[in-house]
């Protein structure tokens, strides 16, 4: 049984999809949710309240903004006295089209990078400083099968942003593994989240993606959030620094 008693997690996205799953999870086994979200306050506020003041704390943070980001984890870590395990979930996916104008495809690039890349750096920077205190940590940043297969051609600063990730999450397990701190980056492909279902119906529905994965169905929720709990519970600390994939066989390395 997998066992985060005792633990604070603090999960970045944590309102609906792979992030909520993630926040249901942590909580089953034990711990004590921080669950960020951005602008979903009432689905932010109802799984609090699901799972109670105790376990679960949601605040509200612009990834956009470096002190908004402070001020996340600060208050994170006053809740209860610290952080154990850090979860980068949150990301966004806009089109840059090449043929859009230069600003908005300038734009597209800038905010994507801030959110999916530069923000989770900002606090792992935040979680390295706090562990190296405390006798270690662990950091769990969601990926992407992107960032190997590539993406669409309006979306490569999406794979960009998550390729950033991988080396982000590698460097972390590389240099800091000797003051206890565990990196590990989950990196799904199509995950059946209401972000997914959105672009999905938006382009004609899921058939042709579905067709695409052996196993016949998009990656459930809970399945990333059983393996990033996995991290989390310290069961595998040689993991660290791996790049573990879960797409249904869709695409294999």
């Amino acid at each position: 049984m997998l066992d985060l008693a005792n633990k604070v997690v603090l999960v970045t996205g944590g309102s609906r999809g792979i992030g909520a799953a993630v926040v249901e999870a942590s909580a089953a086994a034990g711990a004590a949710v921080v669950l960020h979200y951005a602008k979903r306050r009432d689905a932010a506020e109802r799984l609090a309240q699901a799972l109670g003041p105790e376990r679960c704390l949601p605040l509200a943070a612009d990834l956009a903004h470096e002190a908004e980001i402070a001020a996340l984890w600060q208050q994170a870590v006053a809740w209860k006295g610290g952080v154990d395990v850090l979860v980068n979930n949150a990301g966004i996916y806009e089109p840059a089209a090449l043929d859009s104008e230069l600003g908005d495809w300038t734009a597209a690039w800038r905010r994507t990078l801030q959110v999916n890349l530069i923000a989770p750096a900002q606090l792992c920077r935040e979680a390295i400083r706090h562990y190296r205190g405390r006798g270690g940590g662990a950091i769990v940043n969601i990926g992407s099968r992107g960032s190997f297969r590539g993406e669409g051609a309006d979306y490569a600063h999406y794979a960009a942003s998550k390729g950033g990730l991988v080396a982000l999450t590698r460097t972390v397990a590389q240099r800091h593994g000797g003051d206890g701190v565990l990196a590990y980056l989950v990196a799904p492909g199509w995950v059946a989240t209401d972000m997914a279902w959105d672009y999905l119906n938006e382009h004609g529905g899921a058939d042709e993606i579905v067709a695409q994965i052996p196993l016949g169905e998009m990656t459930p929720p809970a399945e990333v959030a059983n393996l990033v709990v996995f991290l989390a519970s310290g069961k595998a600390r040689h993991v660290s620094g791996a790049v573990i994939d879960i797409n249904g066989a869709s695409y294999t390395r």
